[in-house]
């Protein structure tokens, strides 16, 4: 039998390790695939062996089959009716910071509306100098832009306020997404119709059949809020408003409402039943805090989680999440492997954008022994993610709304994960 020698070491490859080091702290790199002879690659796949499909066959483009699991998912026992209920995006499935438009959560209050560009118009009246009435090509022809933002409903993780729920980030924290949005800025549209003295709240309304409203101080619509019409290149999906929305950046999901048809401009709130018996925080006290508009830092680790268990055993582990902030950019986010004693720098990744979802990354070994997985994000205005006893101190065990809580996950011996709570 002939002894083989080995190759000459390959500088371009001691680089590559010495920078994936760097990168991910003292992991060591996953050992190289498996020796020749397995039959995967030393063989000829069946898909090898004759043609595909031609290019028309999927006119509009789908995930490979073996994709099937990675879809929005409901809890049938949350809510009484599905037409006033909602999914969850497949975090855990997911990886960067784009969601694609087909697994955006969805929360709707009476059904996804159907609506026909071709007839809908979005109205401006109230204090204004002209009432207006905008068709689609009306609001296209306004100067438009391009804007990535992170949409999270006020309820996410609303049902792990008294302890852990649900096993799943899905589950825990998939009613959030982040895509670029092109739309026109709110601001042109109220300057077109001209807004008389005292004009300080606008109140967007919905064409679905639940009529949604909600109260926007006049200061935040004149800044950022856009009147979007696509959602990452294409036209909104029905279920995210189409074919107009209202964008709310860093502020809770229920003010951008969808299917967009009209925009009254008061001088005070309106306090309808969205912003008074709903979507209000329930304190210790017993009193409840109203227009807590902005969505708090807040971060989750998406692998490994419950429904993304470790499978490869012992060894060079990538441990990633999101994190984000209505308050601006996230700064910093930490990791522990011990459910918070120590902490440990992840890698934030991609770009870093105001009021958008942040990829971080942190790498280790894992020896087989049992995990207290957190993370916990510093956004750019220095807000800290609170631990949830510190959350339930300052505000009781009785709100739905605005838990930035520190998420734990254990990693059992197996790999299996669960969803626990730390004190």
């Amino acid at each position: 039998m002939t002894e083989r020698k080995s190759a000459p070491p390959d500088p371009s490859r001691r680089r590559l390790i010495r920078g994936a080091l760097a990168l991910g702290g003292a992991a060591a790199i996953p050992a190289t695939a498996r020796a020749a002879g397995d039959p995967a690659i030393t063989e000829l796949q069946p898909w090898m062996q004759y043609l595909g499909d031609g290019v028309d066959a999927r006119p509009y483009g789908m995930p490979s089959e073996h994709e099937v699991d990675v879809v929005r998912r409901d809890v049938p026992w949350l809510t009484a009716d599905p037409v006033s209920s909602v999914n969850f995006t497949p975090l855990h499935k997911l990886d960067g910071i784009i969601t694609p438009n087909g697994l955006c959560f969805e929360r709707h209050h009476g059904g996804v509306a159907e609506v026909d560009p071709a007839v809908h118009r979005l109205m401006i009246n109230g204090l204004v100098d002209k009432p207006l009435v905008f068709t689609m090509e009306d609001i296209k022809r306004f100067p438009r832009v391009n804007r990535l933002y992170f949409l999270e409903c006020a309820a996410n993780s609303g049902m792990e306020w008294r302890g852990a729920q649900l096993n799943g980030c899905q589950f825990t924290h998939g009613m959030v997404h982040c895509v670029m949005y092109t739309g026109v800025p709110l601001r042109f549209l109220l300057e077109e119709a001209g807004l008389k003295p005292g004009a300080a709240w606008i109140m967007p309304e919905g064409a679905d059949a639940s009529a949604m409203t909600r109260s926007i101080p006049m200061e935040k619509a004149l800044d950022d809020c856009l009147v979007a019409f696509a959602m990452n290149g294409e036209a909104l999906r029905p279920e995210q408003g189409y074919p107009l929305r209202v964008v709310v950046p860093g502020w809770e999901g229920n003010m951008w409402v969808k299917w967009l048809r009209r925009i009254e401009v008061g001088d005070q709130p309106w306090h309808h039943r969205e912003e008074t018996s709903k979507y209000t925080d329930l304190m210790a006290s017993g009193k409840a805090r109203r227009f807590t508009w902005e969505m708090d830092i807040k971060s989750v680790i998406t692998n490994p989680s419950p429904q993304a268990p470790i499978t490869h055993g012992k060894g060079h582990t990538v441990l990633t999440g999101l994190a984000w902030s209505g308050r601006g950019t996230v700064d910093r986010v930490d990791v522990s492997l011990d459910g918070g004693r120590n902490w440990q720098s992840a890698r934030i990744d991609g770009p870093s954008l105001p009021m958008a979802l942040h990829r971080f990354y942190y790498e280790f070994d894992w020896d087989g022994a049992p995990l207290l997985l957190q993370s916990r994000a510093i956004d750019s205005a220095g807000h800290v993610q609170p631990t949830k006893k510190a959350l339930r101190t300052a505000r009781g065990e009785n709100s739905i709304y605005h838990n930035n809580g520190i998420q734990t996950w254990h990693v059992l011996k197996t790999g299996e994960v669960e969803n626990v709570e730390v004190s």
